[in-house]
């Protein structure tokens, strides 16, 4: 369970020292931007990036490998190299810095775009004061979210080139570098810059915000979409819309009333107004042109404004040819085809003037034989995927759609697809499921509340839903079982929710203390010949013993009992002596013959193996709840190959988890779920007789 242990050691670092978090981001590649900066400026030097080297690895795989055609006279140069007097920022980033080149990556270049019209967040994607005069060595740097953490990723300023000019990202004018380098960051972060070929500018949103992205289409607008957006304007989030073009031809044509196709546009207020005493709901937006605005109804000067009171005119209408402009809502939903809304966490936002959204993020992976269990047309392995448990107690304020309810967000990312492409992996189809939990006096029972909407093979799948307060489990999987990843599950919430990964580790230990009394005395006959004169039995004859039982039985498969195993049940003896006596020999046969039922009982085609599938409701059963991460270990340790578990090795699994469980609770003397320990404790014979049988 070592890299169990690594990896918890790790979320625990972060917690309490905020790694990873918007204040305290985390340096890609151990590579710190200050440090390597100096070392630079003080040895005379350019800095040339060895992890993302100026070749062809870093250039692409296939299309841009080393043998392609499209990597013909690539060559790697400086700006100092491609123009006389190169910036870095020159009066502001603007739409024009941010022109496509051979590269298929205009996903990524429309959401750089939208990076220019809140520079709240282009600052903290483009640290400030970067330039080619001031501390110039060669090196740049960029703040991106990367699932789950935000990273500050260093590159040189070398840029692939040919005949002179830049291959990819570059400004209208030639001289100004911030986007080529940001893309260059971009492209080092999922490791070539062929692996951002092709793609959704949401995925660029998140990653420039750490947000959740919605994404509607406008000829299907969900009823109370209004709500929705003037809400999500509340909450400080960032809404952008599109028309969409039948060709490339249509790229940027404007229509017959001044919109522009093929363009993102932002969404920077919704209001409802009193025209001539009836409300009418408009949508105000802008074009980062800062010029070319809609020419109709509500439009600047049009007539419709002489229909509203003047406080209210005044409050709104302010005309000018600045590129923003009003709609009616209906117009909106007729002239424009797509919204995006990117849902900040609550550490993005600045202002106190912004209610901010309650955020949630879990982290786990699709493993196997352990953790892959499918969809729910899967049913045998379906339960085996990970499962996440949010508690909702305080409906929204001010519904969206007048109904009480908790508005939650739930996002799936899978990780590391881009990055992964040069091996010929392809994106999993995901989604997931949510249950509410309905409890009772003696149990709980799920109940299927809902699904996303489709299990698709994107990065990301994200839905909205309105849920009553109660306790919800979400059940993230593939669609087909058997299909490994790692993802962030994210849930925001408009009202603060409890949330934790469900189950947590626990065991229902009681102690039953019998006397020998309580022993039947054939069962201490039978004792006192198997023992012999010392009346304990040792590792050695338990196996002996426990063979005999098994080679009775047809409907168990196993090989024997191994002398490991036997050494482990060993561990239950009360006084240490590694020997097992009269009471401890007939708790442990009662507590043998229970397990042998357990695993009959998840044996579902009687093979006399387990699957490893149904080692979580085996465990369930036995008394013991464990999350996913332990349930990996547990099948990496004892399945075989074909992910099937014998009795024998369910046992030794079992009895391992007891002893775990049993010190854990006689160190917890206060019952608090946790423990600290000293190194004379780590080094009391129990627990080293424990750990050195793990």
């Amino acid at each position: 369970m070592a890299c169990m242990a690594v990896e918890l050691a790790r979320k625990k670092a972060r917690l309490e020292d905020g790694a990873g978090s918007s204040s305290n981001v985390v340096s890609f590649n151990q590579q710190n931007f200050e440090q390597l900066q100096q070392d630079c400026l003080q040895n005379g030097s350019l800095f040339c990036d060895p992890t993302f080297p100026a070749s062809w690895d870093s250039l692409g795989y296939n299309e841009l490998g080393r043998n392609s055609s499209k990597a013909i006279g690539v060559e790697w140069k400086r700006p100092t190299e491609l123009c006389s007097d190169p910036q870095f920022i020159v009066d502001g980033a603007k739409r024009t810095d941010i022109c496509q080149g051979e590269l298929g990556d205009c996903w990524l270049l429309a959401a750089i775009a939208s990076l220019t019209l809140d520079h709240q967040i282009l600052n903290r994607v483009v640290p400030p004061g970067q330039s080619f005069t001031s501390q110039y060595a060669g090196i740049f740097h960029f703040q991106l979210w990367q699932f789950g953490e935000w990273v500050d990723v260093v590159v040189d300023d070398r840029l692939p080139s040919r005949d002179g000019r830049l291959m990819f990202v570059h400004s209208e004018e030639g001289a100004e570098f911030w986007s080529a380098l940001l893309e260059k960051a971009y492209a080092k972060l999922n490791g070539s810059y062929e692996s951002l070929n092709g793609g959704s500018s949401i995925e660029g949103f998140e990653d420039f915000t750490g947000g959740i992205a919605e994404s509607y289409d406008l000829q299907e607008a969900p009823p109370f979409l209004f709500n929705i957006m003037r809400k999500a304007l509340r909450l400080g989030s960032l809404l952008g819309c599109s028309i969409n073009i039948s060709n490339s031809r249509e790229t940027e044509a404007i229509t017959p009333q001044k919109l522009v196709k093929g363009h993102a546009y932002s969404i920077t207020a919704v209001e409802q107004v009193h025209h001539l005493g009836s409300p009418v709901e408009l949508v105000r937006i802008r074009n980062p042109w800062g010029q070319v605005e809609w020419s109709g109804a509500w439009s600047d000067n049009s007539p419709e404004w002489t229909g509203v009171q003047p406080e209210e005119r005044s409050r709104l209408d302010r005309p000018a040819d600045d590129g923003e402009f009003w709609m009616s809502y209906r117009d909106f939903l007729q002239q424009f085809s797509h919204l995006d809304i990117c849902n900040l966490t609550p550490d993005t936002l600045s202002s106190d003037h912004l209610h901010r959204w309650s955020y949630s993020e879990f982290e786990g992976v699709w493993r196997v034989g352990s953790t892959a269990g499918g969809c729910r047309n899967y049913s045998a392995t379906f339960c085996s995927n990970p499962q996440f448990l949010i508690r909702l107690q305080n409906v929204d304020d001010d519904p969206h759609d007048g109904e009480d309810g908790c508005t939650v967000l739930i996002g799936l990312i899978q990780k590391d697809g881009r990055r992964e492409r040069r091996f010929g992996r392809e994106l999993n189809t995901i989604g997931f499921s949510v249950y509410q939990v309905l409890k009772n006096s003696s149990s709980s029972t799920f109940c299927l509340k809902f699904r996303s909407r489709t299990f698709i093979n994107l990065r990301e799948v994200c839905d909205r839903f309105k849920l009553p307060p109660g306790d919800f489990v979400i059940v993230p999987s593939t669609f087909e079982p058997h299909r490994r990843g790692s993802f962030i599950l994210r849930v925001f919430t408009e009202k603060h929710a409890h949330s934790r990964s469900e189950p947590e580790p626990e065991h229902a230990h009681s102690s039953h203390f019998i006397s020998e009394d309580d022993v039947d005395p054939h069962f201490k006959h039978l004792f006192a010949q198997i023992s012999g004169k010392d009346s304990q039995i040792s590792a050695f004859e338990l196996q002996k013993i426990l063979d005999k039982v098994v080679k009775q039985r047809s409907d168990v498969r196993t090989n024997g009992f191994s002398l490991q195993t036997c050494r482990n049940i060993s561990l239950l003896d009360a006084d240490g002596s590694s020997t097992v006596g009269l009471l401890e020999f007939h708790t442990l046969w009662n507590k043998i013959q229970r397990y042998l039922g357990i695993f009959k009982n998840h044996d579902s085609d009687d093979s006399g193996s387990m699957s490893s599938h149904e080692m979580r409701a085996a465990l369930a059963e036995a008394g013991f709840q464990v999350n996913s991460a332990v349930i990996q270990e547990i099948v990496g340790r004892y399945a075989d190959s074909s992910f099937s578990i014998d009795f024998d090795c369910f046992i030794g699994c079992l009895i391992r988890l007891e002893m775990l469980f049993k010190m854990f609770w006689t160190l917890d003397k206060q019952n608090q779920g946790r423990i600290q320990l000293d190194l004379q404790q780590v080094n009391r014979p129990r627990l080293v007789r424990l750990v050195l049988n793990l």
